[in-house]
């Protein structure tokens, strides 16, 4: 199964994301999950993120797109227009609420929405 992960930081400004470190925690996705490719962006919903996810989804093999951001009912609504314009179904995104969290609590809930993702994807 190929995997990527996404870091939306909601430009790196927001107090919600005040108390963690998104490099840590990307690299730590990246060495401990062996993903296809683990990047932070500045805001996903943005219309430069649009660009960014239509272009980086298109014509992908990525089973699964975590992104660790805002609530993940959010991220559908406002990923889908990129998704479709690149062929990408909805259903592949497994995102995570990673606001107003520490650093451990965030690496917690990523690896947990990981290792449950493996595991369903397994079955």
């Amino acid at each position: 199964m190929k995997e990527g992960f996404l870091f939306c930081v909601c430009q790196g400004t927001c107090p919600s994301f005040a108390k963690e470190n998104a490099y840590e925690i990307t690299n730590m996705v990246r060495k401990k999950y062996n993903v296809e490719y683990a990047a932070i962006h500045p805001q996903l919903c943005a219309e430069d993120g649009d660009r960014f996810l239509k272009n980086l989804l298109k014509g992908t093999d990525i089973d699964v797109l975590y992104v660790a951001g805002c609530d993940p009912v959010m991220q559908n609504k406002m990923f889908k227009d990129s998704f479709a314009a690149a062929g990408f179904e909805v259903k592949r995104l497994a995102g995570c609420d990673v606001r107003n969290k520490t650093t451990e609590e965030v690496e917690k809930l990523i690896s947990d929405l990981i290792e449950k993702t493996r595991s369903e994807k397994a079955k």
